[in-house]
């Protein structure tokens, strides 16, 4: 498991500025367009719990942007191991098992998650845009989310052929996700049918946890459940992902 996260690692260290745009300066843009931007547009009022619009969009900007990051580095990164470059093949003709490249992989994700939501929270921090220092619980909570959503997709990546297939996955789930689960306006905002299909996504989970921290409205209870069902999707994932590994990388 700690030499395919090595691997991984090794090439990163060699490839990051190709990387970098999307790990820094990307979250600071967005935040400046819509936290600063449009968020100067709107007052602070019940819908954002009282505070300017960019305290209210920063906690989950940091979860919805991790399980963008996710989705990336479990479909296309993870695809082109298995059917371009054939990386992972060559990994398990060694004493390495297809298990152990798959938590090995996961590893890799929830590090470039660390990577990118510490980015994030630094420029949100530079720009004021953190209302106490409990916002910092948005960095685990985004990677948490980040995992309980990639390790889903990296046990679909591991049954597909074709690149196409991922491209239900960022319209249908993945921008729905990040536009209708609580991230820019309240979900209370919503039709109420539309409310059971935001609770069954990981990234309002997410979303309540790391806003719920940083407005200091956290309870226990809640947050047991939040956090309960998010590790009940990372579960659920890594099951899927070892039987489907196991049979795409079967020698």
């Amino acid at each position: 498991m700690l030499a395919v996260l090595e691997y991984q690692w090794t090439w990163y260290r060699r490839n990051w500025r190709s990387t970098s745009v999307t790990t820094f300066v990307n979250p600071l843009l967005f935040l400046l367009a819509m936290g600063m931007g449009f968020g100067s547009q709107v007052a602070a009022g019940p819908a954002t719990g009282g505070e300017r619009y960019v305290v209210f969009l920063a906690p989950a900007l940091v979860v919805t942007t991790a399980v963008q990051t996710a989705m990336f580095e479990s479909s296309f990164a993870v695809f082109s191991q298995f059917k371009w470059q054939r990386t992972f093949h060559g990994m398990v003709s060694t004493p390495v098992t297809p298990a152990q490249v798959l938590y090995g992989q996961l590893l890799w994700v929830a590090l470039k998650l660390t990577f990118g939501c510490t980015a994030f929270l630094l420029v949100a921090a530079v720009l004021g845009a953190l209302r106490s220092p409990w916002a910092v619980v948005a960095l685990p909570v985004g990677v948490l989310t980040g995992m309980a959503f990639s390790s889903l997709v990296v046990a679909y990546t591991a049954t597909v052929e074709k690149p196409d297939s991922f491209n239900g996955l960022y319209r249908f789930l993945v921008i729905p996700m990040t536009l209708f689960t609580g991230a820019f306006f309240p979900l209370s905002q919503l039709p109420g049918w539309l409310h059971p299909l935001a609770w069954v996504t990981p990234v309002w989970h997410g979303i309540e946890l790391a806003r719920g921290a940083a407005y200091g409205t956290l309870h226990p209870l809640p947050a047991l459940g939040h956090l309960a069902y998010l590790f009940a999707l990372v579960a659920v994932g890594v099951l899927l992902g070892r039987r489907f590994f196991d049979r795409r990388l079967a020698v």
